[in-house]
């Protein structure tokens, strides 16, 4: 089973080292890591993904709050959540296909980032099987490149009743 667990760390040097040595050491693998400061910069926020049964997590969940720079832990799984990832995607484009790229663009409310007589460049936000649907639209036109940024997570906030 997949788990998206958000970790708040302090902004240190060294930290991301640790905790990714963490899930190396205990054979973890480490599908997806992202990691940006929050609204206080000696803060920083992880989103890693990961991949376990729930026995796998509580163990990783341990081991994390066991680091000294980790200040919360917060496992995803369970509740309802907003994720995202961007990807960049250069894609061939010659003179007749152009229009048919930039239509899968707009139907995906994706957008064209940057042009050369060759190639788009596509820059696209969502879950990843928007991105993954949009990837494979533009495959048979001839993909040079892919860049994905990994997921990132945020729990929704509570309805209003």
């Amino acid at each position: 089973m997949r788990h998206t667990i958000s970790v708040l760390v302090n902004n240190e040097f060294g930290v991301l080292a640790r905790i990714a040595g963490l899930f190396s050491g205990r054979g973890f693998n480490i599908e997806s890591l992202c990691v940006a400061e929050t609204i206080d910069p000696r803060i920083s926020r992880m989103t890693i993904v990961t991949s376990g049964d729930d026995k796998i997590l509580e163990q990783i969940n341990k081991q994390l709050n066991k680091l000294i720079d980790v200040i919360k832990v917060h496992d995803f799984t369970g509740e309802e959540y907003i994720e995202r990832e961007l990807a960049l995607i250069k894609v061939t484009a010659t003179a007749t296909n152009r229009a048919e790229i930039l239509s899968i663009v707009d139907i995906f409310r994706a957008k064209v980032v940057d042009v050369s007589p060759r190639t788009y460049t596509i820059e696209i936000t969502g879950d990843e099987e928007k991105i993954s649907a949009i990837t494979e639209l533009l495959r048979p036109f001839g993909i040079k490149e892919i860049v994905r940024t990994g997921r990132i997570a945020m729990a929704r906030s509570p309805k209003v009743k």
